[in-house]
């Protein structure tokens, strides 16, 4: 099995902070700098470089108590075993296309590996239009969209997926 590598990996460092002071979102301090301080912050970003990462959330602070108590989530086996099916699924997509997963995925072959129904065209249509997403993102998004089904085992790209995936674009959202 061969495995894809990116052709490139971006650290973002304090920038994934929020903001100057760091504690932005932070359950425990409060943030001391004002929304254009943290809009400053954030624009040392620039929108084609944040076009190029399929993925960007922010991540909250995880209380001691969460770290401490027995995880009742999905077990790693059963995590590892969900996405070795979904690469071998999108290996036997892509046999005939020199790619080997859904990142690689070039726009004709989007038109042709992600159809969306109606519900999740309108979806996707809304959130570009409100978020002023540019058309990377939204290539990015379906990509992402299609991954999501791919997980689950599904072969159609469902609304949830779209809506799913837009929520990993935090940074195109801008400030909560």
């Amino acid at each position: 099995m061969h495995i894809a590598t990116p052709r490139f990996v971006i650290v973002l460092g304090s920038v994934t902070h929020g903001c100057p002071c760091g504690f932005y979102g932070d359950y425990k301090r409060q943030c001391q700098c004002t929304h254009l301080q943290i809009q400053r912050y954030r624009t040392k970003i620039s929108g084609p470089l944040l076009d190029r990462l399929d993925i960007h959330v922010e991540v909250p602070a995880v209380q001691y108590q969460d770290l401490a108590q027995e995880s009742g989530g999905e077990s790693s086996d059963s995590i590892r075993h969900r996405v070795n099916a979904a690469r071998i699924v999108q290996q036997k997509r892509f046999k005939h296309h020199r790619i080997y997963n859904n990142s690689q995925m070039a726009p004709r072959l989007l038109k042709r590996f992600c159809q969306l129904e109606e519900d999740s065209h309108r979806l996707l249509e809304a959130a570009i239009d409100r978020l002023g997403l540019s058309a990377r993102a939204h290539n990015r998004i379906l990509k992402i969209s299609r991954t999501i089904a791919d997980l689950e085992g599904l072969e159609e790209i469902s609304a949830t997926h779209i809506a799913e995936a837009i929520q990993y674009r935090s940074l195109d959202r801008g400030l909560a």
